[in-house]
């Protein structure tokens, strides 16, 4: 597409993200790109817009050669991705903000782009407002990127925020986002960490070029995290985040996963707090780049959305480079995380399943313990999820396994036994 070019958009929702750029694209008429068409599920809403603006019929738009650009912002994954592979093999550029959709289907939409050589955008869909896909892709070689650190999700992040800061229970904090509309009226997607994983899954395949299935990273998110877990974390100075990570350990291979996470107050991302989102990346050369913005809401996400439809004008496509130009990197679940564990009865936590117990608190009403596991045992037991169990990542909690032999033995020794 040339400079000069009018981008004629068909619109695909019209909530929170689509009316958002509705708005913005009314104020931004230098990038001449203009909303022909609407399509939505329910006529009878009353809408900021006039009424032949909408249809109800997905082909008006798909099937209309005068629009070139099709914009999904729906939460149906199913249909979003039936109207993103129709619009692509109809010859039209499509972006994105359904993460879901992206990261059910992430083989089968990068055979499309192959396909059909058109542009398929989707900042929007991980961050909202922070450009951490379009960085992943220009600026950080696979050889350099050691490490990716983000805070990827708004809402569990508020509901955390709420929990600290103002003491309130996991439950009254819930409600709370609830009412803000920082959660959805189905908070599962959030709080049990599917939203950031399926965000994870995305941005793996532009940070390491790692093209996988969801369910298979390790995830959970914050549903078990209770307020003596947050008492614990003040005393010892550090927050509790749900944290997506991935690292690269001493063998090559990629450790990724989402789980909450105690951090060490003068990290940047406990700075990030309420609805906000943070990413830190490591490099070989430039070392830690901090990235902080709204990672939710009607303008940051439609904002995300209009940097993708203004690059449209200049032809950019993502050219996945991690994944086609180089060797792309492999998932690994062989490694040890250092974990805290607060639970109500020592019967429902396999002590023995630890390679070595750090400290041991059986003194408060809730009980914890820190100690190191194997990655496997929280991949193949579902023991730290139940029984009113709560587990949380230490600060830095990846160990490799060249160290282990030397941490053990370096515990074994405070603790007296060798």
């Amino acid at each position: 597409m040339d400079h000069q070019k009018v981008l004629k958009i068909g619109l695909f929702g019209f909530g929170v993200v689509g009316e958002g750029l509705y708005k913005v694209l009314q104020q931004t008429p230098s990038l001449k790109a203009n909303i022909v068409k609407v399509c939505i599920k329910n006529v009878d809403k009353k809408r900021n817009a006039p009424a032949e603006l909408f249809t109800t019929h997905k082909n008006d738009l798909l099937l209309d050669p005068n629009i070139n650009v099709i914009v999904e912002v729906i939460d149906d994954s199913v249909a979003a991705f039936d109207i993103v592979s129709t619009a692509l093999l109809q010859g039209k550029a499509v972006v994105s903000a359904s993460k879901k959709m992206i990261a059910d289907n992430l083989p089968a939409i990068l055979a499309l782009q192959k396909q059909t050589g058109l542009p398929f955008l989707y900042e929007a869909a991980v961050c909202a407002s922070i450009p951490v896909i379009r960085n992943l892709e220009e600026y950080y070689d696979n050889d350099l990127l050691h490490s990716i650190k983000a805070i990827v999700n708004g809402s569990t992040n508020f509901i955390l925020t709420k929990m600290f800061e103002d003491k309130l229970s996991f439950q009254a904090a819930l409600i709370l986002a609830q009412q803000l509309g920082f959660a959805e009226s189905n908070p599962k997607l959030d709080v049990e960490g599917y939203d950031a994983l399926n965000k994870w899954t995305v941005l793996l395949s532009h940070a390491y070029g790692i093209v996988e299935k969801p369910e298979n990273i390790l995830f959970s998110g914050i549903q078990n995290i209770q307020l003596s877990d947050a008492a614990v974390a003040q005393e010892k100075k550090l927050d509790i985040k749900l944290i997506a990570q991935a690292k690269k350990l001493a063998n090559g291979k990629v450790a990724a996963f989402v789980l909450p996470q105690l951090i060490s107050q003068s990290e940047p991302l406990s700075f990030v707090k309420n609805e906000y989102n943070g990413v830190v990346i490591e490099s070989g050369f430039a070392d830690k780049q901090f990235f902080y913005g709204k990672g939710a809401g009607s303008f940051p996400t439609a904002s995300a959305v209009l940097s993708d439809i203004s690059a449209l004008r200049y032809n950019y496509c993502y050219e996945y480079k991690k994944l086609y130009q180089q060797a792309p990197h492999e998932l690994t679940s062989d490694y040890f995380l250092k974990v805290y564990v607060s639970f109500d009865d020592i019967k429902n936590v396999p002590k023995d399943k630890f390679e070595w117990i750090e400290e041991w608190h059986a003194q408060e009403d809730r009980k914890y313990l820190i100690g190191v596991l194997h990655v496997k045992e929280l991949i193949q037991s579902n023991w730290w999820k139940e029984n009113n169990n709560s587990l949380i990542l230490t600060p830095d909690p990846i160990i490799d396994n060249l160290d282990i032999v030397h941490l053990k033995k370096k515990s074994l020794e405070l603790a007296g036994v060798l």
